[in-house]
């Protein structure tokens, strides 16, 4: 495969970011902060430019519809046929609305396929090579969007001491770096947090290299990712760790 693309849990598009500003910040799907909601959007785009992961087209397009409707809320409203002025974020609404009740009832399916598999199944069920592989990738992803990562990155970016006087110099750090830093610090500590990882780091450059490393760990199952409730923030524990019982034989 000659292009690398991060993808967990599950596609995730424009929508799926625009739910995660609304579930994170908790705002009110029908009374959307356009202005506020615009300017996030394009600060994940930019972030997700710095991490080199590739954004699709729709991603643009929505930036563009985001900012029309924004431009359209400034202007005076028009009067729809039946005489009341028509609400510009009112498609943008429904699509959300209906994108959500479909993303509600498939992960409804999910679940009713998670408990079918507890139901039916064969004897010596850890030997199964075929669960093993499946669970040890529920794990290493489990529950952890995207945007997620994008967020805790955001995070300790903007926690990076702030330098006055900016001075031109070579760096040298690598992926491969980096993701030996990253599984040292896991082996002494057992689990961490980005922000731990992170925190006594001072060049934007290091930061992000650390964590390009922490997806190509993900990628290679070396790590697993979970998110932290209230927080952006995400927490790194090492497969090992992680692994379900049977999983070494």
């Amino acid at each position: 495969m000659s292009v690398y693309r991060v993808k967990l849990t599950e596609f995730e598009g424009p929508l799926d970011l625009l739910l995660f500003f609304i579930k994170r910040d908790e705002l009110d799907i029908y009374n959307i902060p356009i202005s506020k909601i615009t300017q996030e959007f394009l600060e994940y785009l930019h972030l997700m430019a710095t991490l080199d992961l590739e954004v699709a087209g729709d991603f643009i397009v929505m930036a563009a519809t985001l900012m029309q409707i924004k431009v359209r809320m400034l202007l005076p409203r028009e009067i729809g046929p039946d005489g009341e002025e028509e609400d510009p974020r009112a498609e943008l609404v429904r699509r959300l609305i209906e994108y959500k009740r479909y993303k509600e009832m498939s992960l409804e399916f999910s679940k009713i396929e998670d408990e079918q598999r507890k139901v039916h199944y064969r004897k010596f069920f850890q030997a199964d090579p075929a669960v093993q592989v499946e669970d040890e990738e529920q794990d290493i992803l489990k529950d952890i969007t995207l945007f997620n990562l994008i967020a805790a990155y955001k995070k300790a970016l903007d926690s990076m001491p702030k330098r006055v006087v900016h001075e031109v110099q070579l760096f040298n750090v690598t992926i491969e770096e980096q993701m030996s830093y990253a599984l040292d610090y896991l082996r002494v500590n057992g689990e961490a947090t980005l922000m731990k990882l992170v925190g006594h780091m001072t060049e934007k450059m290091r930061i992000i290299v650390t964590v390009i490393a922490l997806l190509e760990m993900t990628k290679n199952k070396a790590i697993s990712l979970l998110p932290i409730e209230g927080e952006d923030d995400i927490l790194i524990r090492s497969v090992a760790h992680t692994q379900p019982r049977g999983a070494e034989r």
